[in-house]
């Protein structure tokens, strides 16, 4: 049973207990709130890649046990993964590499134009600019307004596909998603759910909700493997442009012909990433199992850091729609100071990471009128109410008693002349990972 002060992770992560160096000399457990960019990945998911790897082969049209073996986990990853969004029946499952593998996947085989709003991440944006072009609405003050304008857009043009954002990257919210999908049905438009943020706090039934497709990232999941997917209904995929032409993607080639295999081959051209997608499925179990727990933990610890935040003064929570329902474990703010100053000394004098900048929502930002981007927390599986204690505490110091450290002027607002010691990991030599120190590097555009 979950400690129920929530004083504990609620599921074991690989590295939770790791200690990394800060300014004074001191070595700290770091207190994790990035995991909305990148989750750590699960005990259970790594030891299954550790278990799977003595059977790692080829995957199909091998003739060896190992490549048998290979296949059949392969195979099986596909089938638990569709389980975890309730696949329908004639579904189908393309393991991809992330959740903007995926969208582009889809935006290769949209036959029409596609309709967004501003507040979705790049990933579910910018694919259709390639192809059959995008329309982007900005939405109404209320839930309520923004599926009227939907529906009178969708009523106005006949889109292929409406793309909404299973929780917003920026506050964790989302349209119901019931409403969106019998509005779009309605009008003869699909609906692609972005799944990269909601499904590691919460599950979205395709079968349940009658949504036409989502994608989704391993690396969201607990399970950085460098594997993701897309799920949903078969004819596009089955009659579209083939994703990645090559081996394994069809069924005969000629000097001047070929013949494309369906859907899920047709978009799996080469070698697929079995243990990335061996790792995706474990962490569809896993979170599967300890869905109702996971609610629980989050919306506690998601509380519980509201609480904090409001007694710091300046600091003023994003959101979108005031009536939005409860969103999920992530949460974002800004401050009177450089939002980027203030994550690099959380980070270098307090071993607590968060993210800053823009969360590559840049047209959301540039209608909030936050040029300077916020700071994103993100609580979940591996958060504990200590963590969420020592982040307000952390926060609270640095913005009444400023930085004890010098940081660059400008850019990522790095630490200067920093005395923190690497780790000893084979071909790292500075903390950007090349083989020179820290100096001089390109200002990096902020997402």
């Amino acid at each position: 049973m979950p400690d129920p002060t929530f004083r504990a992770p609620l599921l074991p992560l690989v590295g939770a207990d790791t200690l990394v160096p800060v300014l004074d000399g001191r070595r700290m457990r770091q207190a994790n709130f990035d995991a909305a960019a990148s989750a750590p990945a699960l005990r259970e998911v790594a030891d299954r890649v550790t278990e799977a790897l003595p059977w790692y082969a080829s995957v199909h049209r091998g003739a060896g046990y190992l490549s048998q073996v290979s296949t059949a986990l392969y195979e099986s990853a596909r089938e638990r993964i569709g389980a975890y969004v309730e696949a329908r029946p004639d579904d189908i499952v393309v393991i991809t590499r992330n959740t903007t593998d995926a969208t582009n996947l889809l935006a290769t085989v949209t036959p029409g134009p596609t309709l967004a709003l501003d507040l979705e991440h790049h990933a579910a944006l910018l694919p259709w600019r390639l192809g059959a072009g995008s329309t982007v609405l900005t939405p109404a003050p209320t839930v309520a307004g923004t599926l009227d304008l939907l529906d009178a857009e969708l009523a106005r043009t006949p889109y292929a596909l409406l793309v909404v954002t299973g929780a917003s990257n920026v506050t964790g919210e989302a349209l119901p998603v019931d409403r969106v999908v019998e509005l779009a049905h309605r009008h003869g438009a699909r609906v692609l759910v972005d799944g990269a943020q909601l499904l590691a706090h919460r599950r979205l039934s395709l079968a349940g909700s009658g949504v036409d497709y989502v994608a989704l990232s391993g690396h969201k999941l607990y399970a950085p493997f460098g594997a993701g997917a897309l799920v949903g209904r078969r004819d596009w995929l089955d009659e579209g442009r083939p994703h990645l032409a090559g081996g394994g993607a069809v069924t005969a080639v000629g000097t001047d012909s070929v013949s494309w295999a369906s859907a899920p081959a047709r978009h799996e051209g080469g070698t697929p990433n079995l243990l990335g997608a061996v790792a995706l499925a474990t962490a569809c179990d896993v979170l599967a199992g300890a869905e109702h727990a996971l609610d629980e933990h989050e919306r506690a610890l998601r509380g519980r850091l509201l609480a904090g935040l409001r007694t710091i003064h300046g600091l003023e929570v994003v959101r979108l729609w005031p009536e939005a329902g409860e969103p999920v474990g992530v949460v974002t703010f800004t401050v009177p100071e450089d939002p980027t100053l203030v994550a690099s000394v959380l980070a270098a004098e307090h071993a607590v990471a968060l993210r800053a900048g823009r969360f590559c929502a840049h047209p959301l930002f540039e209608r909030l009128g936050l040029p300077a981007g916020a700071l994103r927390v993100a609580v979940g599986a591996g958060t504990s109410s200590d963590d969420v204690d020592r982040l307000v505490g952390a926060l609270r110091q640095v913005l009444s008693e400023g930085p004890r450290g010098r940081y660059r002027e400008d850019g990522d607002r790095a630490l200067l002349d920093d005395p923190r010691p690497l780790p000893e990991l084979a071909g790292l030599t500075s903390l950007d990972g090349s083989t020179t120190p820290c100096t001089d590097v390109d200002e990096p555009v902020p997402v």
